[in-house]
């Protein structure tokens, strides 16, 4: 039988506290991984970990600012000494900011990029260099439809989810030797914080679900399978790899 199971594995999931990030711990955790849910304020995660208690599995919360490189590279070590290791880094905490290209403050572009780019890379050099030289490890990063396609009105955002589908690319090349495996989910529309005002633009909206062979907006639940499995050693020999997971808006 396939082994989806992550029985006996430690994973640090980053915003945790809600939407895709509360979704994809509790589908890890319920698939038997012990999960460290990282939110951006103290006691941002206790709702996630109500929830994954409710389904019968075990955690713990960490906070940090992703924009602040010193406090990423403490809440890399502080989750190491959680259990001494981790198997599962999912780097899910992300910002965006809408503006047009020519109006763009340069505070945002920088502030989207540290949070979304910076601390992904961070993250995974820190925890990373742990998993090689415990031979094994899994690094799932979340891309976007807009690691394809530029949309609007969103340059910093856009730029970062490029970043992240060039850096799984990188990090797979380098790391594959050592049993490591770094991917990529790249959601589709997903009815989250971020995709709010997209969601309340009915004009837009009804475009994108037009689009959508599913012909409907994603839930946070849809990624679920898609993060067990990459989390899993039914993915061994999946590196490198960006898996849209997007009703078929892609295939459009």
């Amino acid at each position: 039988m396939v082994n989806f199971s992550l029985d006996g594995k430690t994973a640090l999931v980053t915003g945790a506290s809600r939407g895709i990030g509360q979704a994809l711990a509790i589908a890890l955790a319920s698939s038997g991984a012990f999960v460290i849910c990282a939110s951006s304020r103290p006691g941002g995660c206790e709702g996630t970990l109500a929830k994954i208690r409710e389904h019968g599995g075990e955690g713990t919360a960490l906070d940090a600012d992703l924009g602040n490189p010193e406090a990423v590279t403490s809440l890399a070590n502080q989750a190491l000494k959680i259990k001494g290791r981790i198997d599962i880094l999912l780097n899910n905490g992300g910002t965006i900011f809408r503006a047009p290209a020519t109006d763009f403050p340069f505070n945002e572009w920088k502030n989207v990029l540290s949070v979304n780019v910076d601390s992904a890379f961070l993250l995974s050099q820190i925890i990373g260099k742990q998993m090689i030289e415990q031979g094994a490890g899994k690094i799932i990063n979340i891309a976007s439809m807009l690691s394809y396609s530029g949309g609007i009105t969103v340059p910093a955002y856009t730029a970062s989810k490029h970043a992240i589908a060039g850096l799984t690319k990188a990090l797979a090349n380098e790391w594959g030797q050592y049993n490591v495996q770094v991917n990529a989910i790249a959601p589709g529309y997903i009815k989250t914080d971020n995709t709010q005002a997209l969601q309340d633009d009915e004009k837009r909206s009804k475009e994108i679900c037009a689009r959508i062979p599913a012909n409907r907006w994603g839930e946070s639940d849809d990624l679920a399978g898609a993060a067990v499995f990459l989390a899993s050693s039914a993915s061994n020999y999946v590196n490198g790899h960006i898996l849209a997971v997007d009703g078929g808006f892609l295939a459009r």
